[in-house]
């Protein structure tokens, strides 16, 4: 899957563009004569007058950015109409660094427009603005106008209206109701100075100096101060994002749990990258909630200990091996299997053709041992260079450590990159035609993505079928501040292929014995709740243990303010039976700033 950063580069190299081009130009009056902001931004979510020229619009600078290829100034009218529906401030797009300050008044002349960041194709809203400004300072130093006060009184509860299906559920043409809807709320004060107070992190800090806060602190929270996104029509209202109008240097470093004491003031912007955002021109101080990176217990003799672990694209050049061979040893309690993710071959990125992995392998189970754990072994299979999607060149695969003082793993030849692994019966008994070996690896389901490894492992006797994945990430869905409303989730087509393919095998299995203990486990990419894990399940042959927790402790991922499931452990029903059946999500990444993965890793212990 693309990364983060690759995705934030190609979207600094169109935003310029972007915004020169206005983004969306929708039809307008014949003509508009001097008006007010709020005129401008009128009572939905695109400008009565995009495409129209307006002249001495007045206001006071309120923020100013000097960065970025979005630069320009917001500006608000001092005198609010009385319709709460209209937002009184506006983006002044100069496209070079501008020649005001807050507190200045001006008068700006120019074209009223609709950009949309990350352009139409990602589905996002647009922000009005005003391209091509003539600006004119009347006087400096004025106040600034009162920042509107976002907290937990002023979000709706409820999220968002359904979009209109003559408009394709777009919510554009809708008229906002921000006393009704949080994102109609927000809405309502794009581009406007608006405030919080002493509001808790629910995203840590991120490389790109931003994080999340909550304005409604008992909104599906967490014990460990997250919000827990539970269901797709259970939104979590109260998020918002903050970044920095100023300097990033001394941007908080924040774990979830921390708290933004004080007042942080700021524009509303909106953008590609989590919608509504607070770009403060004052920060409040971080005061620490002190969170501590969890450790499981350790498995009794008789119980087998299965993890899945995504390390995020680790190869030999990176600096983290030593502490995820910490986390595997101490927090994870050295489990006797482990299923890790996003392995890459033993030079990274570098695109030459190169499919092993055993130096990045290895140099991470000399870290377990140098951590103090077991001398793993390992199985796994190279794939067929750059068919399995993720970094370009990185060639990334699941990978199986095992504990031979504990666990045997069964091999039995045959398996490769590009040949199927069956499932046989021999004394009654299901057995893989190949181990290790892929499922299906010539089907559609698995273009540029991971194939699923498959292997047989014993236990004090007893054969555990254990099933490695990796589905196709979430790329391309439209984000939860979409215009489209429901957003679309155009990636659960094909993932919802791999997920049939998953749970067919599994079924084969058993069918073959119905007895058999399987686990499905590894980075899912979808949620616990999902369609996609409704088809692992199928009719009970899977069930993902993760349900065994709390409603307010399923969570394995955090992603703009919401504490979600993204890795998931799958079991048979031979394993769900036994009353002894343990799962733990530690917690101990994607709650925190020093993040070695942004995945935490899940451990599952039971007795075969």
């Amino acid at each position: 899957m693309p990364s983060k950063s690759s995705a934030r580069l190609a979207a600094l190299v169109v935003a310029a563009v972007c915004s020169a081009l206005s983004g969306v130009v929708l039809t307008a009056p014949a003509h508009a004569d001097t008006v007010r902001i709020h005129d401008i931004q009128g009572t939905t979510r695109i400008s009565p007058l995009a495409g129209q020229k307006v002249t001495d619009v007045a206001g006071i600078v309120t923020g100013v950015r000097t960065y970025g290829s979005s630069k320009g100034f917001w500006m608000q009218d001092p005198n609010p109409d009385d319709n709460p529906a209209t937002s009184e401030g506006v983006f002044v797009f100069t496209s070079s660094t501008p020649k005001v300050a807050a507190g200045d008044s001006v008068t700006v002349t120019g074209t009223v427009s609709e950009y949309v960041p990350g352009g139409a194709s990602s589905g996002n809203q647009s922000v009005t603005e005003i391209t091509k400004p003539t600006v004119t300072v009347l006087s400096s130093g004025n106040a600034v106008p009162a920042p509107v006060v976002i907290d937990a009184r002023s979000v709706p509860a409820a999220y968002t209206p359904a979009g209109d299906t003559a408009a394709s559920g777009s919510v554009n043409g809708l008229t906002l109701q921000p006393s009704k809807y949080a994102l109609d709320y927000y809405e309502s004060l794009e581009d406007m100075n608006v405030q919080v107070a002493d509001a808790r992190v629910v995203t840590a800090t991120d490389p790109y100096t931003e994080l999340w806060v909550t304005v409604k602190p008992h909104e599906h929270a967490d014990r460990r101060g997250g919000t827990v996104y539970g269901s797709y029509t259970s939104q979590n209202s109260g998020r918002l994002q903050i970044q920095s109008l100023g300097s990033t240097a001394d941007f908080p470093a924040a774990d979830v749990g921390d708290t933004l004491t004080g007042e942080t003031t700021g524009p509303l912007d909106y953008n590609q990258f989590g919608g509504y955002t607070l770009v403060a021109s004052k920060l409040g101080t971080l005061r620490s909630g002190g969170l501590k990176r969890e450790t499981t217990r350790k498995q009794a003799r008789g119980e087998l200990a299965v993890a899945t672990y995504n390390v995020e694209n680790l190869d030999p050049s990176d600096a983290t091996f030593a502490a995820h061979a910490a986390a595997i040893v101490n927090n994870l309690q050295s489990p006797d299997i482990v299923s890790l993710e996003e392995i890459q071959d033993n030079n990274g990125a570098k695109d030459d053709g190169t499919v092993d992995a055993s130096q990045t392998v290895n140099k991470l189970i000399d870290g377990i041992v140098a951590a103090g754990g077991p001398k793993y072994e390992w199985r796994s299979i190279d794939p067929v260079n750059d068919q399995d999607g993720g970094e370009p060149g990185g060639n990334i695969r699941q990978v199986f450590l095992f504990n031979p003082e504990r666990v045997s793993f069964t091999d039995r030849p045959g398996g490769d990159s590009t040949t199927a692994v069956g499932v046989t019966k021999v004394h009654g008994k299901a057995q893989l035609t190949a181990s290790p070996g892929r499922i299906d690896p010539g089907s559609d389901a698995w273009k540029a993505s991971r194939k699923p490894l498959v292997g047989e492992f014993v236990f004090r006797g007893k054969t555990v079928f254990v099933i490695a994945n990796h589905l196709t990430s979430k790329g391309g869905d439209q984000g939860l501040t979409a215009q489209y409303q429901p957003p679309a989730r155009s990636s659960e087509t094909q993932r919802h292929l791999q997920a049939t393919e998953v749970h067919s095998f599994v079924k084969n299995i058993l069918d073959t014995q119905k007895n058999a203990e399987v686990i499905a486990l590894g980075d899912m990419n979808d949620f616990q709740f999902s369609d996609t894990t409704k088809i692992l399940e199928g009719d009970g042959e899977l069930w993902s243990a993760i349900k065994s927790l709390p409603k307010s402790e399923r969570y394995t991922y955090d992603y703009q303010g919401n504490s979600q499931v993204l890795d998931q452990i799958l079991v048979s029903p031979s394993i769900r039976r036994g009353c002894d059946l343990d799962y733990d999500s530690v917690h101990i990444n994607s709650e925190f700033h020093d993040q070695i993965s942004d995945h935490d890793p899940q451990v599952l212990r039971f007795r075969p």
